[in-house]
């Protein structure tokens, strides 16, 4: 059993280290029960990194009271042991049996207090609490004491833990060198409310005396004293963010701008500034968590996930840097100069660097194999399809796993992966023409899944009741079914972009190939930087039309 779980944990380290080793870069957001139309919580969580993400199911295992746990890093190397527990839990990529789900954005802070002999790292915390724990409240408790016990190594990390009824922010930065513990600071969404972080930590002021919304490390305010992160007698009170993650210029451009777009989107009516993401002197930080202006569903949270400022003064499909077609991605580096000036490109929540992203959806009225969802996709937010895998499943889709061989270095249409990103980078060349096919694709896919949810789900809590074994297999073969179907489909969305799409042509439904040309306002950006360069000769001296046609 011990040799089976190391090589598990192995390969679960290796897929970390590349999703790390390109960038701290990922957005999530916590919605609660009081929160959705049907009373679902739920969390999200983009994993961005230049990395082939493979979705992983884990089955339930037993051990023996004598087993232990080897912790290994990325290379295979031993970082440390850990005793074992005598059962674990299944888990489907990052939700267990139990509807526990688990996310996470890093927001590095004070490099010095990283560890590097910690043993534990944030990956580590989240696979080990979601096969050995069932609520958020003990996914907080195990995770903050096996750090007292075994040492953290991990910088600054925002963690959202959700169960059928809770959802909780936990913030947590490591000690320094050849200290084992951390501080940290957890708090409770209240019901009816949304959180939103992505780099940046965002839990500032907390309450000391409110054990049932908020609990924190006996440490939290002192250490930061004791190194100078505080001063009380400063008249400020203690806010975790600015003593361990200060704020800058540039994480709040990085960071705070895309909680502040999750906001204004989800409540209009806030009327929330940029100036805080924008630096701006005297500017207020948003708020830890709002109330939307109305209550969401799950293509609700789709839909946020998926974003690049439309309608703001940011919007990345506007502009000569969105070249002719409105596409909002902008190539790395983020940060360029020119003439030693320093600038850099917005970051969106929608980016063509994310591996993987999910939505999971508990819902406490439904046996656990039923009620819990995991919305899964693979690639750039806002191309992507979300499919269900229920929690309940003990096999998942091929295309998505690491059986299809695909990585960054072997291009496959057998790889769910490649398939959606072959997709979203073709769009790049006529993207606000292309995206719209994409989108159509897209939308009935999702709606289909939703329509086909009640009666399916019906069908299950039958089953829950008399034949948990043939349960397993009918939500097995239904997410199977669907992730598979949707990589075929998405295939052949891919051979309909090709064909309509060629040669600068716009093929039209009779297959006649049509000049779309350019956008009127990018031509006349274009005839602005160099007025003459394409204007034709006046009428006298015109070449005839004939000699200009190909």
């Amino acid at each position: 059993m011990k040799n089976w779980f190391s090589r598990l944990a192995i390969t679960f380290c290796v897929i970390i280290y590349l999703i790390i080793s390109d960038a701290t870069a990922c957005t999530s957001m916590l919605v609660t029960g009081g929160a959705t139309v049907d009373g679902s919580v739920m969390i999200t969580y983009t994993c961005d990194g230049r990395f082939h993400p493979r979705l992983d199911y884990t089955p339930a295992m037993d051990y023996e009271p004598e087993d232990s746990l080897e912790i290994k890093n990325w290379a295979g190397e031993i970082r440390g042991i850990i005793k074992q527990v005598e059962h674990t839990y299944a888990v489907v990529d990052l939700m267990n049996e139990h509807q526990l789900a688990i996310g996470e954005t890093t927001f590095e802070g004070r490099q010095e207090l990283r560890n590097p002999d910690g043993i534990l790292h944030y990956w580590d915390l989240m696979n080990l609490a979601l096969q050995r724990t069932k609520t958020a409240r003990e996914a907080l408790k195990m995770m903050t004491e096996l750090v007292e016990e075994y040492g953290y190594g991990s910088t600054g990390e925002s963690i959202s833990i959700a169960d059928t009824k809770e959802v909780w922010l936990l913030e947590i930065i490591g000690l320094g060198p050849e200290r084992k513990g951390a501080v940290w600071v957890a708090r409770r969404v209240p019901d009816g409310y949304i959180c939103a972080h992505a780099n940046k930590a965002v839990i500032g002021e907390f309450p000391l005396d409110d054990p049932d919304n908020c609990i924190y490390s006996e440490n939290v305010i002192s250490f930061a004293i004791e190194n100078g992160y505080y001063d009380p007698k400063s008249g400020e009170p203690f806010r975790f963010n600015e003593a361990y993650c200060p704020s800058t210029p540039r994480n709040q451009r990085y960071g705070a701008m895309r909680v502040w777009s999750l906001f204004r989107r989800a409540a209009p009516s806030l009327d929330l500034s940029p100036d805080y993401h924008r630096a701006v002197e005297g500017a207020k930080p948003y708020p830890l968590w709002i109330k939307p202006d109305e209550k969401l569903t799950v293509s609700d949270v789709f839909s946020l996930m998926r974003d690049h400022y439309e309608g703001t003064d940011f919007d990345m499909t506007k502009g000569m840097d969105a070249g002719p077609y409105g596409a909002p991605n902008r190539w790395r580096p983020m940060v360029w100069e020119v003439d030693s000036i320093e600038y850099v490109w917005e970051r969106p929540i929608s980016t063509q660097q994310t591996g993987f992203s999910f939505v999971s959806q508990s819902r406490s009225w439904l046996p656990d194999p039923i009620g819990g969802v995991y919305w899964y996709g693979v690639d750039d937010t806002y191309t992507t399809c979300y499919v269900p895998l229920y929690c309940g499943i003990d096999s998942i889709p091929s295309s998505y796993t690491k059986k299809t061989g695909g990585s960054l270095q072997n291009f496959t249409w057998d790889s769910a992966w490649w398939v959606f990103n072959f997709v979203a980078n073709y769009a790049n060349l006529k993207y606000s023409l292309m995206i719209e096919d994409i989108k159509a694709v897209q939308q009935d896919l999702e709606n289909k899944n939703f329509a086909i949810q009640p009666e399916f789900e019906k069908t299950a809590i039958e089953l829950a009741g008399t034949d948990p074994e043939l349960l397993t297999k009918y939500l097995t073969d239904y997410s199977v079914t669907r992730g598979e179907m949707t990589v075929s489909q998405w295939r052949e969305l891919g051979e309909f972009l090709i064909r309509k799409y060629s040669d600068g042509y716009v093929q039209d439904e009779k297959y006649r190939s049509l000049e779309k040309g350019y956008p009127d306002e990018w031509l006349r950006k274009v005839i602005s930087e160099n007025p003459d360069k394409f204007k034709l000769p006046e009428k006298e001296n015109a070449v005839p039309e004939s000699k200009l046609v190909d």
